[in-house]
């Protein structure tokens, strides 16, 4: 008999899933400062996330749900993903971790409005006021015209075209979930990055110290941990029930920064985050509500 999580345990889990990933964008922005080239970054992470999620699918007997039914989709996918990282590490070199969280939560906005045009979902007035009280909290926290600089174009740039891929990723894997599952989604995507990358080192690779190396390593675990923390998470409970946790790393990433490089926010960086949580977790009840509703999600044919 396989065991069962209550629905507070998959509550524990997701809260887990969402802080091991900050870990990994903290260890991350740690590596930064060694001058390794994004590319060499993206490649370890690809490589020890794809090592440690085929470690488990062995021990659970289950490598065959690693490999996708439609190789071309995920292709597309997993170059997507590929294009979010790179911006990670870039935008985490020139960004302070409160400021980049603030900034990536465009996410669900942008989705939200690709999803209206190419998945035909509905964009309701309240999804609309959301989506706008999202975008002020953004101004709100960037303070671009306050005297305090907080960073410089280049990781705004980054962080823009992490929201960009992430986004459009997010509407892409919407309709990818149907036939596939998210362990070969999530494998996938390493193998890409990791080959990707190991490509790109063959021109120029940066030396890698024993330091260096247990960071990169200790990067590749906290994002596999993360990642299966959140398919447990979404086992148990409906992605609604997940989805409201995920701006927990507004906290924890905030706490991190603070802790590890004695950053604190500031009121407009606070005031801004308060206003794009506020304005996911309307998104997502608003998705919930449909879903309950028994709108069907698009089905691309194969």
């Amino acid at each position: 008999m396989k065991p069962t999580v209550s629905h507070l345990g998959a509550i524990g889990f997701a809260l887990a899933g969402f802080t091991f990933w900050v870990l990994t964008d903290t260890t991350i922005k740690l590596v930064g400062p060694s001058g390794l080239p994004a590319y060499e970054v993206v490649a370890f992470l690809g490589l020890f996330i794809a090592a440690f999620l085929f470690l488990h699918a062995l021990v659970r007997g289950k490598v065959r749900q690693l490999w996708p039914r439609n190789v071309p989709r995920q292709l597309v996918r997993s170059g997507l993903d590929l294009g979010n990282n790179l911006g990670v590490v870039i935008a985490l070199r020139h960004l302070s971790l409160t400021l980049f969280y603030i900034l990536v939560f465009l996410a669900p906005m942008v989705t939200t409005i690709l999803s209206a045009i190419f998945l035909r979902e509905r964009l309701t007035w309240r999804k609309g006021l959301a989506i706008c009280c999202g975008f002020a909290g953004v101004v709100i926290a960037v303070d671009p015209f306050g005297s305090g600089r907080h960073a410089d174009w280049a990781g705004y740039a980054a962080c823009l075209l992490c929201v960009a891929c992430f986004s459009v990723n997010m509407v892409w894997s919407r309709v990818l979930t149907q036939t596939e599952t998210p362990e070969s989604l999530t494998f996938f995507s390493g193998l890409v990055m990791a080959v990707a990358g190991f490509g790109l080192m063959l021109g120029h690779a940066a030396p890698v110290g024993l330091g260096i190396g247990g960071l990169l390593m200790s990067m590749g675990l906290f994002c596999a941990l993360g990642t299966m923390c959140f398919f447990i998470a979404l086992r148990h409970t409906s992605a609604a029930n997940v989805a409201q946790y995920h701006y927990t790393q507004l906290v924890t990433g905030a706490l991190m920064a603070y802790f590890v490089w004695h950053q604190k926010p500031t009121i407009f960086m606070l005031v801004g985050g308060i206003l794009i949580a506020a304005s996911g977790l309307s998104i997502a009840w608003a998705a919930s509500r449909e879903r309950f509703s028994g709108i069907p999600l698009p089905v691309v044919p194969e």
